[in-house]
């Protein structure tokens, strides 16, 4: 430890409780936090974990994620507050992976530029973004995506053509070990008339059908296929409203666990537990995470676990 502060441009932050970096609030401590300063720094501290073989794990705001009361045995690095470049040259965009979503929906439909006011209201960075395909009423962020640039362990730059990328519902082949730096996309002009009715429409459907006033991660659970909603599954098994200490299957959306204020990270993964017992039991479907869990073993988030 005493070897990587010296070499971190950035923030490091010891035992740092990931609480603070979830929208569940809650996990324990990762051995290290770290926001790097810029691209050498980000490059220099991959370097180093590669080399002396430590766990490294990638965060972006923490808005789908769920970390263990146990914390994360590793380095965590994120780009939020520091990759937050974001450029605009007539239709096209380059965004690091800092950037909120919610900034680059607001400041393409300023410039009336089409396709990401369906998304206006997801939370969370463009890396993490990208990661997930991430989407909401028929639009996903890989629908425009031009190419991206990553970073792989060892510290070298590679891009990435959109067609060189397998994205699909909530999927991208994207290497999981290797950090997103920026993405450039590509959007039309629309008149703004336009695109804030839909902008609207999509924020209106938010409103009125999830639990926005709680602390949640989004969606726990994939919907199983393009006609099933998780969520109705949820429903349907009677699972709306359980309680597991603070946490609850929310009455509003069940696809979204909500913390009421002082739930911890088992409460939730009990529920995880509970939904996928008995949508497997009723309907004989079990159900996949949406959500990305660190510091869990799998048999802890599965029936009978």
């Amino acid at each position: 430890m005493a070897e990587l502060i010296k070499i971190v441009k950035g923030q490091l932050t010891e035992n740092e409780p990931m609480a603070r970096h979830s929208s569940y609030g809650v996990g324990g401590p990762a051995t290290a936090f770290i926001i790097p300063k810029n691209v050498n720094d980000l490059s220099n501290i991959l370097r180093f974990a590669h080399s002396h073989k430590i766990k490294t794990f990638f965060v972006g705001s923490g808005s789908n994620i769920l970390v263990s009361d146990t914390g994360i045995d590793g380095l965590v690095i994120s780009p939020v507050k520091a990759f937050t470049h974001l450029s605009f040259k007539e239709g096209n965009i380059e965004a690091e992976s800092g950037v909120m979503l919610g900034r680059l929906v607001r400041e393409s439909i300023n410039r009336d530029l089409t396709g990401f006011e369906g998304l206006g209201g997801v939370p969370g960075t463009l890396g993490g973004a990208l990661m997930m395909n991430a989407g909401a009423f028929g639009h996903e962020i890989s629908n425009y995506l031009v190419s991206i640039t990553l970073m792989s362990m060892d510290g070298n730059l590679h891009i990435l053509q959109k067609e060189e990328i397998d994205f699909s519902y909530r999927y991208s082949s994207i290497d999981k070990e290797a950090f997103i730096v920026s993405a450039l996309f590509s959007l039309k002009n629309c008149d703004a008339q336009s695109i804030q009715e839909k902008r609207k429409l999509a924020s209106d459907k938010r409103k009125s059908s999830q639990p926005l006033k709680y602390r949640s991660a989004g969606s726990v659970f994939k919907n199983p296929n393009s006609t099933t909603a998780a969520g109705y599954l949820i429903d349907q098994a009677g699972l709306k409203g359980l309680r597991q200490g603070d946490a609850e299957i929310s009455k509003k959306h069940a696809n979204f666990f909500i913390n009421h204020g002082k739930a911890t990270a088992k409460d939730i993964s009990t529920l995880i537990q509970i939904a996928r017992k008995n949508v497997k039991e009723k309907f004989n479907i079990m159900l996949e995470l949406e959500i990305k869990t660190f510091g869990f073993n799998e048999r802890e988030l599965m029936p009978n676990g």
